[in-house]
């Protein structure tokens, strides 16, 4: 996916109707993303957010003590979005489901995706605010009900967001260095590489250039939930996964 950085706009942080209404935690988690989506993570600040809310920053602090609480407020905002359903009787598609989901919460929030992914991770995890655990808390659950131990229903639970973070850095980041030329090399930039050490990489420019992400999760998902089922999976865990 390809993704141009907005630059600054007159009127951009102009106080939208929401200054009229009570100033709540989800209200200022919401800004502050669109804030994110629109320009990066680097552009948020209380002063931008209390202005786009129409507010004194000052009063922002009582919901969000500084910019990394802020950051892990709107982390936490994303990853409530991601529904899991643990009594799914069926826990391949159920975990399929929440593949896709996620891949569209990132392709929806790309400038957020760095939250998402190295965000949580750099942190321990009885640190992290509670809505990005409940994702992995119903998968656990999903997964003991279909008959996996504790401790195998933690190994795909990682297994399966290894894959997820991996997929949507691929899919988001930026990849066209020249727009404007005609063929997929130059518009890589793979000419800069020499022919005779990375002749197959050059060779790949029209698939490196048309990247689908749909279906390179969809063959990424086939592959590892087959391979989960066969290597961990208990005999009445191994259903014929109806996608």
């Amino acid at each position: 996916m390809n993704r141009t950085r907005a630059g600054p706009a007159a009127g951009r942080d102009r106080p939208d109707d929401r200054s009229a209404h009570p100033l709540t935690r989800p209200a200022i988690l919401a800004a502050a993303l669109e804030i994110i989506d629109r320009d990066d993570i680097e552009r948020l600040s209380m002063r931008r957010l209390g202005s786009r809310l129409g507010r004194d920053p000052a009063a922002l602090y009582r919901h969000a003590a500084n910019k990394a609480a802020l950051l892990d407020g709107v982390t936490e905002f994303v990853f409530e979005q991601l529904a899991v359903d643990s009594t799914d009787p069926d826990w391949r598609h159920q975990l399929r489901l929440v593949a896709r989901d996620f891949r569209r919460l990132a392709v929806a929030h790309p400038h957020a995706v760095p939250l998402l992914v190295t965000r949580s991770l750099a942190t321990p995890l009885g640190l992290r605010p509670p809505g990005t655990l409940r994702p992995l808390e119903h998968i656990l659950v999903l997964l003991t009900r279909a008959d996996f131990s504790e401790g195998d229903a933690l190994r795909i639970y990682r297994a399966l967001f290894g894959f997820l973070y991996g997929h949507v850095l691929n899919e988001v980041q930026e990849v066209v260095d020249r727009p404007e030329e005609t063929t997929d090399l130059l518009r890589l930039g793979l000419q800069h590489l020499p022919i005779g050490e990375f002749p197959l990489l050059r060779g790949l420019a029209s698939q490196l250039a048309t990247y689908d992400g749909v279906t390179e999760l969809e063959r990424g998902l086939d592959t590892l939930l087959a391979g989960l089922a066969a290597t961990l999976g208990p005999a009445g865990a191994r259903r014929q996964d109806p996608r």
